[in-house]
């Protein structure tokens, strides 16, 4: 997996131009759901596809996740039989995706989302059970979760016949970068996915402790951050629309933060 992944969410009509877009800037692994309410999966593929055509890369250089998504959290555009059991709409939303990314496989599936806050019910595990038959296939070379809490991914992954090998969840400073998920994450060998990083921690962005930080390498604040992400073990998401953004992105992986650095920054919320 490329250690910078490009987030597709909330680009309506421009996804297609801005997904070819950033795999010009460098990005190789591209994240998108089937749920149109949020993304444009079909539109995602016609950006890659675009990519490819100009010869600017190859489909097998590219890293695709996407994700299945609940009746809850969908809009009317629904990408499966509402009416069919959780299984085979888990089927349908698959099938619909391979169609959208023209791609003969995903490099990772993801329940996005389990239906409550709290425990796992018997959908959730009717997905995952319907997720591992189609990793078992090869269809979906791993499995992943997001907007998990890390009581329900400790049940999971002790329940499960397939563990997932993702956790893609909203990073807030505020709680310590999640880092009771990240913990869990690093002691279970499943790689953390931070989204939001800048969204969510404009006030850490602005900070005097990041601001310095800056200053000294010569970087952005929004750099300062990735690179932070990066050093503790993150694979970060960005879902920049601005082509010198994506680049400055990009170039967070070129640079080094002391290790004094990045313990300020993982404590800033405390301070």
């Amino acid at each position: 997996m490329q250690p910078f992944i490009y987030g597709t969410a909330w680009k309506e009509d421009e996804t297609a131009r801005l997904v070819e877009l950033a795999i010009r800037q460098g990005f190789r692994a591209i994240d998108t759901a089937n749920q149109r309410k949020h993304y444009f999966e079909e539109a995602v593929g016609k950006g890659i596809d675009a990519a490819v055509k100009a010869g600017v890369v190859s489909k097998k250089e590219l890293w695709l996740q996407t994700k299945f998504t609940f009746r809850r959290g969908q809009d009317p555009r629904l990408p499966y039989d509402p009416k069919a059991p959780i299984a085979k709409q888990v089927e349908q939303s698959f099938a619909s995706s391979l169609e959208h990314l023209g791609a003969a496989a995903i490099d990772s599936y993801v329940l996005h989302g389990p239906t409550h806050g709290e425990g796992l019910v018997a959908d959730d595990w009717e997905a995952w059970k319907s997720m591992e038959a189609l990793h078992q296939s090869g269809q979906a070379k791993a499995l992943g979760i997001s907007n998990v809490s890390i009581e329900q991914l400790d049940l999971l992954c002790q329940k499960a016949s397939v563990k997932p090998k993702w956790v893609q969840n909203r990073c807030y400073a505020a709680t310590g970068w999640d880092f009771w998920v990240r913990d869990y994450c690093r002691a279970n060998n499943i790689v953390y996915q931070g989204f939001s990083l800048l969204t969510a921690n404009r006030p850490v962005l602005a900070s005097d402790v990041v601001r310095k930080i800056a200053a000294r390498h010569g970087k952005t604040s929004a750099q300062i951050v990735f690179r932070f992400a990066f050093d503790v073990g993150m694979a970060p998401l960005t879902g920049t629309t601005d082509a010198e953004h994506m680049k400055e992105d990009l170039a967070a992986a070129e640079f080094a933060l002391d290790r004094s650095e990045v313990e300020l920054i993982e404590r800033i919320a405390a301070r």
